[in-house]
């Protein structure tokens, strides 16, 4: 089936993630998109019932659609750990949620990543740490048409946290062939390599 093309103007980014907004922002900014994110326009954040990244990409880039009158793109992201049995997977972020007992509501990437680090350790010192980030962009407009692109990047899984330049899991993600996490290297050359570059890359070459 022909990708519908996305033509330049206005595009919701369907998330209230300042630090994935501004990675979309940067993706968009060479086709003439203007991006508005979703937080920006006043609009709610659909809650998350979906139990694969598509279905939750698509939740939400249905509801900016609708909700705004604009076509719409959604990110669901998160880190599979091999040993974990791709956990946290679907349910990256909800790691990172507070409990009224940790001062929530809110999220702490630092605690989600200690739970990651915790589970690792329980398994041993020659335990797997193999992880990948997989992301799944949803593009929808507001009659309802929708098109879905996946992208990943695979690495390891270092500790203590490193690097001040990313979010989420970052700092203790290791891409393959580097060193560095993805907190430590400059957000271009992060771009560059990401999963969300990845599935962006395959977005481009279909919509534009």
């Amino acid at each position: 089936m022909t990708s519908r093309k996305l033509p330049p103007g206005k595009l919701v980014i369907a998330s209230h993630n300042a630090g994935k907004v501004k990675e979309i922002r940067a993706l968009l900014a060479p086709f003439g998109i203007e991006p508005v994110s979703a937080g920006e326009i006043g609009l709610p954040e659909p809650e998350e019932t979906g139990t694969t990244f598509a279905e939750n990409a698509l939740l939400k880039a249905h509801a900016s659609a609708q909700g705004s009158g604009l076509p719409a793109l959604a990110d669901d992201s998160g880190l599979c750990v091999a040993a974990l049995g791709g956990a946290p997977g679907v349910y990256t972020a909800d790691w990172a949620e507070k409990q009224a007992f940790e001062g929530g509501p809110g999220r702490d990437w630092y605690m989600a990543m200690g739970k990651v680090e915790g589970k690792l350790a329980e398994l041993g010192p020659d335990t797997d740490r193999s992880a990948y980030f997989t992301c799944t962009l949803a593009l929808a407009w507001p009659d309802g048409h929708s098109e879905v692109f996946e992208g990943r990047v695979n690495g390891t899984l270092s500790w203590p946290p490193r690097g001040t330049l990313g979010f989420g899991y970052d700092p203790v993600f290791v891409p393959l062939g580097r060193e560095q996490s993805f907190a430590e290297l400059d957000p271009a050359e992060k771009h560059a390599m990401s999963h969300r570059a990845d599935a962006f890359a395959k977005l481009v070459s279909a919509v534009f």
